[in-house]
């Protein structure tokens, strides 16, 4: 197997570690709570339905998982998880929390101007609350 973490998603987010088989990433930017599963299969996957039934089964458990933790810890309004791909090829699954008070609300998040990096103490906060969650 040949996988490597595009350098666009690496340089964007905080590496959470492994869950299941996907490389879990807290997106760098704390006006949406936004977390980037990136399954590790081969290159050539970019579409949820190329993965073999197994790492299908595995990558659908692993967004349920992590949707239910995002649910708990940050009680939104909304819960937006996608697939989309289009600057990024590389085969990774959204899960954001939305609230009716966002700035971008009800649109979409991609592309929003407003940016704000995580303090290391906020990391470090929810480092500790994803450890201690029980999946």
């Amino acid at each position: 197997m040949s996988f490597l973490l595009n350098e666009r998603l690496e340089a964007g987010g905080i590496d959470f570690g492994l869950h299941g088989k996907c490389r879990v990433l807290l997106k760098n930017n704390g006006v949406f709570p936004w977390f980037i599963l990136v399954p590790e299969v081969d290159d050539h996957i970019i579409e949820l339905h190329q993965l073999e039934s197994d790492d299908y089964d595995s990558v659908m458990q692993t967004i349920r998982e992590i949707s239910k933790f995002v649910q708990s810890h940050f009680t939104p309004d909304k819960l937006n998880v996608a697939a989309i791909g289009n600057i990024v090829s590389q085969l990774h699954i959204h899960v954001v929390a939305r609230y009716e008070t966002d700035p971008a609300w009800p649109d979409v998040i991609w592309g929003h101007a407003e940016k704000r990096a995580y303090t290391n103490d906020e990391i470090l906060a929810l480092r500790e609350a994803y450890r201690h969650y029980t999946f």
